[in-house]
């Protein structure tokens, strides 16, 4: 697998080609609003049926990762057939060949030496969500620019290749306003060139039944004209702590250096981290190493032997930021009752902890200020949490490493918000009967 640096600065004729096409392509462009399609107002999704569930749907996936739209088919119990699959990351492999029905000779690693042509007419649903980094916020930016983004072009040019009868191309939001809006505009039109009826919409998970902020553009392509309007949103039903596991090892708890990290004033001011949040801030591929995202804060319970492993804290992290941990010293004198001239109230444990005084450097009394004693710890998600905040349900088998299942985990597009896409288009009445 080709490193991060390398992706970004590969220089292939190929890739050079391509990067002149789309110079030339952007320099042509004639500007035009290309808007939204509209959010359905007719019956909701959840309760639509579907016209043909005889029929067999055959899917070509891209940048397959970990099956997220084999995943959505199997929830729905719809018949399907895996025409095609492919990742360059061999633990997606591991991963996939694990979960779903393939043959191998119907796998690629890399789709710049895929040759789609064979498959010409039998694939009805193709699926793909090529690498975001190009456009994506936290990513460098480079679009076409960067080997990733060029990527688009092996999507559309198996589209040409196979011309399935509708296709899905989800990216990451920044994808629209990349560029000023050309590198989306090159993209669009080059769909509709392609002979596609071209709709896109974006749609955040948290609209459609798990609790992880997750926007994303999901262009579908159909090759006949169609009157598609995208699944409108419904109540959401979780939290995220819905999906947590009853236990977990010792091995996901943080250490001191991490807690101090995860509960600082600056990164939960901007919303980098959070502590027990109902809706995931956006799950990430390097959610093993990465002290930006979700965690959890589980409460000692009162008959708990701590486990010396684990740092103990006065203040409830859920409430306090680190900075007002208080050492067990501190805690001892802040908690007495008083000296033989002063005696004051230990009274602790309130719901919120009220503001601490800006003389908290000062360790005054109980009486003074408001100390809560719910000793616990921190901890971040474990790998099958994170794939429940993506929509796979504990039936997928993990069998790569905690830190593969997090990247995979990551890098994948929310099961539900497909689920949701497959109903409102009727995606079986693109399917074929089988006797």
């Amino acid at each position: 697998m080709a490193t991060v640096k390398k992706d970004i600065n590969e220089n292939s004729e190929k890739i050079k080609k391509v990067k002149r096409i789309v110079k030339k392509r952007i320099e042509e462009l004639e500007y035009k609003e290309i808007e939204q399609t509209l959010i359905s107002d007719d019956v909701c999704w959840k309760d639509a049926h579907f016209s043909c569930p005889e029929n067999t749907v055959r899917l070509g996936t891209l940048f397959s990762g970990i099956g997220a739209i084999e995943h959505a088919f199997q929830r729905l119990g719809l018949k399907h057939k895996i025409v095609f699959a492919g990742d360059i990351e061999p633990n997606c492999k591991k991963s996939y060949f694990a979960n779903y029905e393939i043959d191998e000779k119907d796998w690629f690693c890399d789709i710049r030496d895929f040759d789609a042509k064979k498959y010409k007419g039998q694939v009805d649903f193709l699926v793909g969500g090529a690498p975001c980094q190009a456009f994506s916020m936290v990513g460098h930016r480079l679009g076409f620019e960067d080997a990733r983004g060029t990527l688009f072009y092996e999507f559309a040019r198996v589209v040409k290749e196979t011309k399935p009868k509708v296709f899905l191309f989800e990216n990451v939001r920044g994808l629209l306003n990349h560029d000023k809006g050309k590198t989306w505009h090159v993209i669009h039109d080059i769909f509709e060139e392609l002979g596609y009826d071209v709709k896109y919409r974006v749609l955040n998970s948290c609209d459609y039944g798990i609790p992880q902020h997750r926007e994303r553009v999901y262009c579908l392509g159909f090759k006949r004209k169609t009157e598609f309007k995208y699944p409108s949103p419904i109540d959401l039903e979780y939290v995220m702590y819905d999906f947590l596991e009853d236990y977990t090892n010792s091995k996901y708890f943080l250490k001191e250096k991490g807690i101090k990290f995860v509960t600082s004033h600056k990164n939960r001011m901007k919303s980098y981290t959070q502590i027990n949040g109902d809706i995931q801030l956006c799950q990430k591929r390097n959610q093993q190493f990465n002290w930006h995202g979700d965690f959890v804060f589980h409460p000692q319970a009162v008959d708990e032997n701590p486990d010396e492993k684990f740092d103990e804290f006065i203040f409830d992290v859920k409430d306090v930021e680190e900075k007002y941990y208080l050492s067990e010293k501190v805690a001892k004198y802040v908690l007495a009752g008083g000296t033989k001239n002063f005696k004051t109230s230990t009274k602790t444990d309130l719901d919120i902890a009220r503001p601490l005084l800006q003389s908290m450097h000062k360790m005054h009394r109980a009486g003074v200020d408001n100390y809560v004693t719910h000793k616990g710890r921190i901890r971040k998600l474990t790998p099958r949490e994170c794939l429940r905040l993506m929509g796979f349900k504990d039936s997928f088998k993990i069998v790569v490493s905690d830190t593969a299942m997090y990247q995979q985990a990551g890098n994948s597009i929310v099961v539900d918000v497909l689920i949701a896409l497959l109903k409102q288009m009727d995606i079986t009445k693109y399917g074929e009967y089988e006797n």
